[in-house]
């Protein structure tokens, strides 16, 4: 992804949330429903895949395709390490 001004401030606007219920607030002005499930459903399956859950396991509990399991599956390993950041983060909390 190129780095430009408007991307740094989607991501500074995002950074300046500070809390759930603004985040719903704010993502649910900026994306749709479906969307929102979408960008879940990959966390959820990123989540499971660290923790080293079959794909069958997945699409059981999540209820993706196995494409999208693959393309997350190959961004947790071979990403630029957004998912592993973001899934430590959230276990220490």
């Amino acid at each position: 992804m190129n780095r430009n001004a408007s991307m740094d401030r989607l991501f500074q606007t995002i950074l300046n949330l500070e809390s759930i219920d603004e985040c719903y607030a704010y993502f649910e002005d900026l994306c749709t429903i479906k969307e929102l499930n979408d960008m879940s459903q990959r966390l959820d399956a990123a989540i499971l895949l660290d923790d080293g859950l079959s794909y069958q396991k997945i699409m059981e509990q999540v209820a993706i395709s196995t494409a999208t399991i693959g393309r997350v599956s190959r961004c947790l390993n071979y990403g630029t390490g957004g998912y592993k950041t973001a899934i430590r983060k959230l276990e220490e909390d």
